[in-house]
């Protein structure tokens, strides 16, 4: 049976975001290696991965051989860095479906870019990307950046299980 991974914040090819966020890489090509080993050590051809923005800074040929290489069904929700490109570019560099806007997860789950508003009392959790090193406080958060999760997808059963611990404790 296939699994559904969810992820943000690659920054393929980004140089500085090696140093904004104390990327453990010497470089943008280790950086990238390392990122697409840490992906497909997880993620089968046949699972699905949302992907929750800001996965590239290449041009369309060198996203294109990344997207190639990484496993599974590929959803790309636009991040703040992926908009100016637009919706079709990146469905072009391979990206199986790509939305310019939040999703809804299983009735429960919103999945967005940037945090989006939630109060105590809403009933739903928002798993995001965006603010990389940072988390926000509550059950109503959960940050999918790379950063927390060793570069690698987190299933949807992981970020699940996490919520109803924090929920109990």
């Amino acid at each position: 049976m296939a699994n559904v991974f969810f992820t943000s914040d690659h920054h393929f090819g980004h140089k500085l975001i090696i140093d904004f966020e104390s990327r453990p890489f010497i470089d943008v090509g280790q950086m990238n290696e390392a990122m697409i080993e840490s992906w497909n050590s997880v993620v089968n051809p046949d699972d699905k991965v949302f992907h929750l923005g800001d996965f590239s800074f290449l041009n369309k040929e060198a996203t294109c051989a990344i997207v190639e290489r990484l496993h599974g069904y590929k959803i790309l929700i636009l991040g703040n860095h992926d908009r100016g490109r637009g919706r079709d570019w990146w469905l072009e560099a391979g990206f199986d479906e790509v939305s310019e806007y939040p999703l809804i997860y299983k009735d429960f789950f919103f999945l967005s870019h940037e945090p989006m508003y939630m109060n105590k009392h809403m009933p739903y959790v928002n798993v995001h990307g965006h603010i990389h090193g940072q988390k926000y406080e509550g059950k109503n958060y959960f940050n999918i950046c790379v950063e927390h999760w060793n570069y690698k997808p987190l299933t949807f059963e992981q970020i699940r299980d996490s919520v109803i611990v924090s929920e109990e404790g």
